[in-house]
């Protein structure tokens, strides 16, 4: 039985909601450091990250804490972890591009067991939690009944932080466009997953993404009654990061073929 009741559901929510809230804010983004040519973390993703592992160490001081701006190497998967990403999305939030989001994961005992992406500059907040459903803005949520790829919309990503995966990435894209009615980049992976979890798209897929980036989306999708793997089909990791497909699940085996 997972630790997360609906009390303490309910306040991890409101954190998340309450941080996320200073993505808005353009004029606050005034520290912008290059954690390598194409990756950055700004006084934003400090400043979240800080606040959450603060207040999640209130809530649940028995849980420890991942996040994408430190060191996890201490990690015990054995125990219960927060798994956060403090801004997805942080070369969007440096051009105001508003797409960005806070994404929060549990992981107890190997998987992970509730998620919560928020969107603060919509307002959406997408959440699950195992064996509960998916939910957005506390209304039920579904993946998309598409059963052929000629009626999908896939998302997709680039790897910006990994180029020397460009000519594959472009060459699983151009197969995805020749199947498919057409594809999408928006730069936020939580957010990607969300919108499959949704019925927005059909479909995402990334070549490499840390397990911050997919985390909490991964359980969303899952609770919509997706399907989220690594291309292969083979399961993700939450210590190590890897390649993602994700989809309404009828697609899977055909994303699968098309991708091969």
């Amino acid at each position: 039985m997972s630790l997360l009741h609906n009390t303490l559901r309910s306040q991890v929510i409101q954190a998340v909601q309450e941080a996320g809230a200073l993505l808005t804010d353009h004029e606050a983004l005034r520290d912008i450091r290059s954690k390598s040519a194409t990756d950055y973390v700004t006084n934003i993703d400090l400043s979240v990250q800080t606040a959450l592992r603060d207040r999640l160490n209130v809530l649940a001081p028995q849980v420890q804490f991942m996040g994408e701006e430190q060191d996890n190497s201490a990690i015990d998967p054995a125990r219960p972890f927060w798994i956060l990403d403090p801004v997805d999305g942080t070369t969007n939030l440096i051009h105001d591009f508003q797409h960005s989001a806070v994404s929060l994961a549990l992981a107890e005992d190997g998987q992970v067991t509730f998620g919560v992406v928020y969107q603060p500059y919509t307002g959406e907040c997408f959440t699950a939690q195992r064996g509960q459903g998916a939910f957005r803005n506390g209304s039920p949520i579904h993946v998309s009944p598409a059963a052929r790829p000629e009626q999908c919309l896939m998302a997709v990503g680039t790897v910006p932080g990994h180029r020397e995966l460009a000519e594959q990435t472009f060459v699983q894209m151009r197969a995805l466009y020749e199947a498919c009615q057409d594809i999408r980049r928006t730069g936020c992976a939580s957010l990607d997953l969300c919108w499959v979890a949704c019925g927005r798209t059909d479909g995402y897929l990334e070549l490499f993404l840390q397990p911050w980036d997919y985390a909490a989306g991964l359980v969303i999708v899952q609770e919509a009654g997706g399907a989220v793997t690594a291309p292969d089909g083979s399961p993700l990791s939450l210590l190590r990061g890897g390649p993602l497909l994700a989809s309404n699940g009828l697609l899977h085996p055909v994303l699968q073929t098309i991708l091969s």
